[in-house]
């Protein structure tokens, strides 16, 4: 239609203002008319009410507008034998008289008409007149479907969510014993641990219409068009009921009503305040199933948990080693994968993993073994993609000067050496001395299990193992040379003491209290606050941290100065080898020498630090500065 007005109006232009110049010749005055026909150049004439044309004896045509009451005119045409006659008033068509004046309201009709389709198509959410619709989309088979099959390392979750597709396939099975289905499930757990991934299982498991949407997706600048959506998609639930919502996020629109120290957010309150009303109010939602997820549970508001809201809360953790193993296994599937890859390996080395990081784990090897041109994705490609997601991707293209590379490798030396000596810290994986996201270098340590708890004496060893690299750097260089490459080392060992004295009740002169507590601050920010004791208790909290860190700093120190030549020999074997594995420095420090197939062997002589001679590294490298953090 639009198209089709806009080719009428430019034909309806040509003919109006082309029609008349069509025959229309040489423009002349009414005086210089009448003064050629005096002459006798003019041979005929037309006359019509508002113009006059004709042909002079030289075949040129002519045209010129008449003066009105010129009765002379006739007799001066006949005196000079000029052939005139009239010419008839064109009577416009009266269809396009019509269409000339209906045209305005023709285009306003069209760009009405056009609003609305746009309105129809959208569904009522994204065109001009949809504001208060919801936006929920229905997930269909088309989008790729997901099953429990396609979720594993969460058995308990997706037992708990399996008895919510039985009861959508079979209800009798649960009415006649007196029970009836749940209102709705809240998903709880970290960020990537499947609980959107479990969502769509549960659409694609219980063939019943899975509506979907996003939290943020409520909110607007204009108050009361969220709770507008929240009735709107509710009343599509109704149509297609049984049915499931999803609510991804719920804490964009759940959080605690009057949580802002003093300033409101009337819109998401509304929204809230509807959403609670639909759950759980006067009128009975029978038949839909409201699933939300979300990794903040802390902020919702109480409201929303309590029993015929959220009936109850399925919480979806970190996998262990077992669901590791099966989370590979899943994702192994779709990748060409070499004899010698060995899931389990793969699961022990990545405790705390979720299934979004061994998803990436599995991705980044597949993208080396292409970068490589290999046909098969093995087990060195596993290694070296987990090494990238721990450690960072290496930064062979820096450069570094040789004391900046012997300072590493001792800072590093330090950390393996005392870890090493230290029997509650973790095994050591492997330790570089190969820049590494923002780190110099690196010394990274894996538990062999997965931990759930940590116990005080495995706190004192992470409090040396910190201390390690900075006390390595004052003993081989000097107090005047100590760098600030321990700076996130600091950080760390500082963070760790002060959790141990204000939150975990280890200190024992102030006992086994809660000094501190997180909470959440102004517009959601979390703030940690003292929550209890005086000016003087606060200087007995700092005088306890500064006291855990100096013992770790003690402790680190005991062992570096009992150990040196071993610091030595470490360091001068990363130097020549810039990686170790954890296996590899134990061989070192047991053998005095390394086996490896593609290095010369032999034994490793410890060597002074006074020397100007480095071990040849045959390889750039660099450094951001030296304030660069060095992993601990």
């Amino acid at each position: 239609m639009i198209w089709g007005g806009i080719f009428l109006a430019l034909l309806l232009a040509v003919s109006m203002f082309g029609g008349a110049s069509d025959n229309a010749g040489t423009q002349i005055s009414y005086s210089d008319f009448r003064e050629r026909v005096a002459a006798g150049t003019v041979e005929e004439v037309q006359i019509a009410d508002d113009r006059i044309t004709g042909k002079l004896t030289n075949d040129e045509t002519f045209t010129t507008v008449p003066v009105r009451n010129d009765t002379s005119l006739t007799k001066l045409l006949e005196d000079n034998g000029v052939t005139y006659s009239g010419t008839p008033t064109e009577q416009m068509n009266i269809l396009w008289v019509i269409l000339i004046q209906s045209l305005p309201f023709l285009l306003i009709l069209g760009i009405a008409f056009f609003a609305l389709r746009q309105v129809q198509k959208n569904g009522g959410a994204g065109g001009a007149m949809g504001f208060g619709k919801s936006k929920a989309k229905m997930l269909t088979e088309k989008q790729g479907k997901v099953t429990f099959s396609d979720v594993a390392g969460i058995d308990e979750a997706r037992e708990e969510l399996e008895e919510i597709v039985e009861f959508l396939k079979d209800p009798s099975r649960f009415s006649k014993l007196g029970g009836t289905i749940p209102k709705g499930a809240l998903l709880v757990g970290s960020p990537g641990t499947g609980k959107t991934l479990l969502a769509r299982a549960i659409a694609g498991e219980a063939g019943v219409p899975f509506f979907t949407i996003s939290g943020s997706d409520f909110v607007e600048m204009f108050v009361g068009v969220g709770a507008s959506r929240v009735r709107d998609m509710f009343e599509q639930a109704k149509k297609n009921a049984p049915c499931i919502l999803f609510i991804d996020e719920i804490d964009a629109v759940g959080r605690s009503r009057g949580g802002g120290l003093g300033n409101s957010n009337d819109e998401r309150e509304q929204t809230l305040n509807q959403l609670l009303v639909e759950m759980d109010g006067f009128e009975a939602n029978e038949g839909i199933i409201i699933i939300a997820a979300t990794n903040r549970p802390d902020v919702l508001d109480p409201a929303l948990l309590r029993p015929g809201r959220f009936d109850r809360q399925v919480v979806v953790p970190i996998p262990d080693i077992e669901g590791r193993e099966k989370i590979l296994a899943v994702h192994m599937k779709k990748v060409p994968l070499a004899p010698d890859v060995n899931s389990r390996t793969i699961a022990r080395g990545t405790p705390g993993f979720s299934g979004a990081d061994l998803a990436n784990l599995v991705n980044e090897a597949a993208l080396l073994a292409a970068r490589r041109n290999k046909r098969l994705v093995a087990m060195q490609e596993f290694e070296d993609a987990k090494d990238k997601v721990m450690m960072g991707a290496e930064r062979r293209s820096m450069v570094m000067t040789d004391d900046e590379k012997k300072m590493t490798a001792y800072h590093e030396a330090g950390h393996a050496l005392v870890s090493l000596n230290e029997p509650a810290s973790d095994p050591i994986h492997k330790a570089t001395i190969i820049p590494r996201g923002r780190a110099l270098g690196m010394v990274m340590r894996l538990p062999e299990r997965d931990n759930y708890s940590y116990h005080r004496d495995k706190m004192h060893a992470n409090l040396a193992v910190a201390m390690g690299g900075r006390v390595a750097e004052e003993i081989i260089f000097g107090h005047d040379k100590v760098s600030s490459g321990a700076s996130s080392d600091i950080q760390y060992a500082t963070d760790l003491a002060r959790n141990m004295v204000t939150k975990w009740g280890m200190s024992d002169k102030l006992g086994p209290l809660q000094y501190e507590s997180s909470q959440e601050g102004y517009l959601g920010m979390g703030q940690t606050q003292r929550t209890m004791g005086g000016s003087e208790t606060n200087k007995l909290i700092d005088a306890e941290i500064k006291s855990l860190v100096e013992g770790g700093l003690k402790r680190a120190t005991d062992i570096l100065t009992d150990q040196e030549d071993k610091l030595h020999l470490l360091a001068q074997a990363m130097l020549e080898y810039e990686t170790l594995t954890g296996a590899e420095i134990d061989q070192l420090l047991k053998d005095g020498k390394l086996d490896r197939p593609d290095e010369p062997k032999g034994p490793l002589k410890p060597q002074a630090t006074n020397g100007s001679a480095v071990p040849k590294a045959g390889k750039r490298f660099g450094s951001e500065g030296g304030a660069s953090p060095q992993g601990a």
